[in-house]
Parts: structure tokens; C-alpha cells; sequence
């Protein structure tokens, strides 16, 4: 048992950090974040190794990677299925309606994992701000984050000279994966 739960720690941490780093690469293309960033190569340097043989027979649509985004679909299938493997799950006996739920369950992980991505950006945004706002990070947080935080920013004003966008941005993530997301993960983890 105990060494399941650490194999089990040990799928989870390296194959979320691969899809992390995979939806990274996939939203700083999207966004056209500065890529002479030492995060952004990074990201790149992590990632190329899958994405580069895949790109051959799967190209970008304009400013979709496609590559980087069917990659991290894939390892989260891949954690899915390793984690009901480690749990003895019957896979091969198991109904149809299963599988439905294991590419449901890796969607919903992709969009969840791409809401803690925008979140924490947010948030490190938001502290670099007052710390140190000409950090490198902060030309790719601010490309990751600007698309949502814009038109909040028009709408709202500063409070005493400070900006109340990323309080909003946060309580708007947390009550979208509360309400929507978790829910519907719950969801789908009750067929198995």
C-alpha cells in the first residue's frame, strides 16, 4: 500500500510537471510571449524533445500548438490510466463507458491545470509588482496573464492608487473550479 502511494506521488509529480511545462509552452505561443525569456527557453528546452518529433506530422494552426496541447492531453490520459492501474482498477474488463470518462477526466485536467496557471501568474504578477516589477518574468507573466486582465483593468477602478484586478481574477478562478470544474471531475471519478 505504501509503496503504491509513492508510486502513485511519484506519476502525479512528474508527469503533472511535464503537462505543466507542455500547457506553458502551448499559452506562451498563444499569447506571443518574449521567447528570449530564460523561462520561456526553459519551457522549450524541457519540452522539445517530444514536441519537435510530433510537430512533423501534426502542425500549428497559426498561433494553436497544436503539438504542445496534444501532448499534455496525452500525459494526462497517461497519469489517469497509470493511477487506476496502480489501484488495481480492471481496465480491460471495464465497461464502456470508462473511456468516455478517462478522455473527459483528461480534459478537465488540462483546463483546471490552465486555470491554476493563469491564477498563480496572476498572483507572482501581482507580488513582483510591488517587489520588483522589472524582474524577466515579468514581460511572460504579463503576456500570460493580459488577455483576461485587460478588459478587467478598463472596468475597474484603482483603489487608493492600487489595482484590485488580481483579487478579482483569483475569486473568479476559485469559484470557477469550485462550481464548475471539481464538480464535474467528481463526476466522472464516481464511474470508477
Amino acid at each position: 500500500m505504501m509503496l503504491a502511494n509513492a508510486a502513485e506521488f511519484l506519476l502525479n509529480t512528474l508527469i503533472g510537471l511535464f503537462t505543466l511545462a507542455l500547457l506553458l509552452r502551448f499559452f506562451l505561443q498563444l499569447t506571443a510571449a518574449p521567447f528570449h525569456n530564460p523561462l520561456c527557453q526553459a519551457v522549450v528546452a524541457l519540452t522539445n524533445f517530444a514536441v519537435r518529433p510530433l510537430r512533423r506530422f501534426l502542425p500549428a494552426w497559426g498561433w494553436l500548438d497544436s503539438a504542445s496541447l496534444l501532448l499534455a492531453f496525452v500525459a494526462q490520459l497517461l497519469l489517469h490510466l497509470g493511477i487506476l492501474w496502480l489501484r488495481d482498477f480492471p481496465l480491460l474488463v471495464a465497461d464502456a463507458p470508462v473511456f468516455p470518462a478517462l478522455l473527459g477526466l483528461a480534459a478537465i485536467s488540462l483546463v483546471k491545470l490552465r486555470i491554476y496557471i493563469f491564477m498563480y501568474s496572476v498572483l507572482i504578477q501581482a507580488i513582483l509588482s510591488w517587489v520588483n516589477p522589472h524582474t524577466p518574468l515579468a514581460p511572460v507573466l504579463d503576456s500570460l496573464t493580459r488577455p483576461l486582465t485587460r478588459p478587467l483593468r478598463r472596468r475597474m477602478p484603482l483603489v487608493g492608487g492600487i489595482d484590485l484586478t488580481p483579487l478579482v481574477v483569483c475569486i473568479a478562478a476559485e469559484l470557477l473550479l469550485m462550481l464548475l470544474v471539481i464538480p464535474l471531475e467528481m463526476q466522472l471519478m464516481r464511474l470508477f
